[in-house]
């Protein structure tokens, strides 16, 4: 599962990972709208010094949080799966580690929810690593649904991973609940049988790895 965009994001230094953590926030609960130097600070815990230093594109902000906060899931949803071989079970992992997740860190889960469509940053979530499973899984016989509707597919499961993160934070569903039944609802759409579909969304769940 190689993407070209998983291979050069640099670390935040911890200043830049709380001026993102505190973007994050701001946008999920407000929308994308200008934040002055002054409130990030605030929310950041940090001098406004330290955000001119490294914010030097405000303009940008929401741009740049939202592509490293895509970028960063593929990479640690990836190396979660690592030694899995079964494109199906690593369709099904993906899918339930961004609801468990949306669950640990509610204000991420708000961003990805209120964004991942409307953003091309997080819209190209879809078209990764999860795509890649789709490739592979025709390829070898694994997923039986027509090729030439890949897009519609992969759409498909960015809508049902989305929908059971929103439930997740809604509190209408556990994440263990929401995570399951949607891996279980995608894989019996792409062609696995109902029973095996079910077995493989309540499997052991691996921890998410952490970001390089």
């Amino acid at each position: 599962m190689n993407d070209p965009r998983m291979t050069d994001l640099p670390p935040l230094t911890p200043s830049q990972a709380r001026i993102h953590e505190a973007a994050i926030r701001i946008f999920a609960d407000r929308g994308v709208v200008p934040i002055n130097v002054s409130e990030l600070a605030q929310f950041a815990g940090i001098a406004r010094g330290t955000v001119y230093k490294n914010v030097p594109s405000p303009e940008t902000l929401f741009e740049d949080v939202a592509a490293r906060l895509g970028i960063e899931m593929h990479r640690r949803v990836v190396k979660s799966c690592a030694g899995i071989d079964d494109p199906a079970l690593r369709l099904a992992i993906g899918i339930r580690l961004f609801v468990r997740r949306a669950h640990e860190a509610p204000h991420w889960g708000r961003f990805f929810v209120r964004f991942c469509f409307s953003s091309a940053a997080l819209r190209g979530v879809w078209d990764g690593p999860p795509a890649e499973d789709l490739r592979q899984g025709l390829a070898s016989g694994r997923y039986r649904f027509d090729e030439r509707k890949l897009i519609a597919v992969a759409g498909m499961i960015g809508g049902t991973t989305t929908t059971a993160m929103f439930s997740v934070l809604d509190g209408l569903l556990t994440w263990r609940d929401a995570g399951s039944d949607a891996a279980a609802l995608v894989l019996r759409a792409i062609g696995i049988d109902a029973d095996e579909a079910r077995a493989i969304a309540l499997r052991d769940l691996p921890d998410l790895a952490e970001a390089d």
